[in-house]
């Protein structure tokens, strides 16, 4: 199962994911927000646009290296993978 962790203010926006680390199952980056979105409705929408791509300020980490595939999620995780979520805030 891949550890995951987010960022403070995903926590915030989210707050059922404040319990860390949190492990869920998944074999890929797309099924990964979609078992967060299960556990925090809304998620996937916040980090993915209508077509299911990342969204421009957010990224995603397994095992310290940034996802390649922005479009369909695909990377692969293993079952000791970690990963870490993080939006980009914007502002003046």
């Amino acid at each position: 199962m891949a550890q995951v962790e987010v960022t403070r203010h995903l926590k915030e926006y989210f707050p059922q994911l404040a319990t860390m680390p949190l492990r869920l199952p998944a074999s890929s980056v797309a099924e990964l927000v979609r078992a967060l979105d299960a556990d925090a409705p809304g998620f996937a929408f916040y980090v993915c646009d209508e077509l299911g791509r990342l969204r421009q300020h957010v990224n995603v980490f397994v095992d310290d290296e940034m996802i390649v595939d922005r479009q369909r999620l695909s990377d692969g995780l293993g079952s000791e993978s970690r990963v870490f979520i993080a939006q980009a805030l914007s502002g003046g």
